[in-house]
């Protein structure tokens, strides 16, 4: 049986699909939350903690904050990254070589700490969680000062645990959506996300692309249907035009291939790896804020 589209129906979701929404919220949330409230757009940017070294992420996630990323996502490197793009492949295949592993990544963000109070993200497969122990891992990283988790091999429907868990340990876990997604999915997915959630604007892997589709924001206005949580717009962004088109719909956009190149770029030069990522991030978030 098809399910009605919402817009065939008065532009109402399907009955069942809109959850009670929270009336408080974690750091990422109040954050886009209270950046919507005063009609300005968010920036979320994404590194691969540990590439080309921690103790440059901890310098890195200080000096994005201060050129305008309201949220950062660290990356947890992993062997098998089945949903990134060559870029994050090699960025997450030099962090395991300079021997970044979950509990170094945690150091870090301890570190980050005392140096900024942005809000922090952290982007892993389900596995480097399973084996760390779901429960253990939830309390350090609360403790260490871990906002969000964003897990994208873990389906909405095995995630019921970490849901659980994470929420009890005051920790938001961002869901997906993609323009794939049904009705259905979109409206659970809505119900269930905390923080944000992140829409794709394609289908894929990640990846700077040079051109999006044209109704690459659809999927944003297909979930504001079901929820007043923030919506985030990610995957392909490569530049500021980009950035400002996909804004307009979304309460934020999400950049990360475009900044692990300019890492890459820069190797072998921390001092200018520092400036031309967060120079790039400063024009991003104009660009938003346009």
């Amino acid at each position: 049986m098809t399910e009605q589209d919402p817009a065939q129906a008065g532009n109402r979701p399907p009955a069942g699909k809109m959850g009670p929404e929270k009336n408080s919220w974690g750091r990422i949330e109040a954050t886009l939350r209270g950046l919507r409230k005063e009609g300005e757009k968010g920036l979320i940017v994404y590194i691969t903690a540990g590439d080309p070294s921690l103790p440059l992420t901890v310098q890195m996630v200080a000096e994005l904050s201060r050129a305008g990323a309201d949220v950062i996502e660290l990356g947890v490197p992993f062997s098998d990254p089945l949903a990134d793009g060559p870029t994050i492949q090699k960025a997450s295949q030099r962090s395991l070589a300079a021997g970044t592993t979950l509990a170094k990544i945690l150091e870090c963000v301890d570190a980050t700490r005392r140096l900024t109070d942005v809000p922090l993200a952290l982007m892993t497969y389900y596995n480097p969680l399973f084996r760390y122990g779901l429960e253990c891992f939830l309390k350090e990283a609360a403790a260490r000062g871990v906002d969000g988790l964003i897990v994208p091999d873990l389906p909405l429907e095995a995630g019921s645990e970490l849901l659980e868990k994470a929420g009890e340990a005051g920790i938001e876990v961002v869901l997906f959506v993609a323009p794939t997604s049904t009705e259905e999915r979109i409206g659970a997915t809505a119900c269930a996300a905390s923080g944000f959630i992140y829409c794709l604007s394609v289908t894929g892997v990640t990846g700077a692309r040079e051109n999006l589709p044209g109704e690459a924001a659809a999927v944003v206005r297909r979930v504001r249907r079901y929820t007043d949580k923030p919506v985030a717009i990610g995957f392909g962004i490569s530049g500021p035009g980009p950035a400002r088109t996909l804004s307009r719909d979304a309460d934020a956009v999400i950049v990360g291939s475009a900044i692990i190149d300019r890492v890459e770029a820069n190797l072998g030069d921390p001092e200018r790896l520092l400036a031309e990522t967060a120079g790039f991030v400063r024009r991003l978030k104009e660009a938003v804020s346009r």
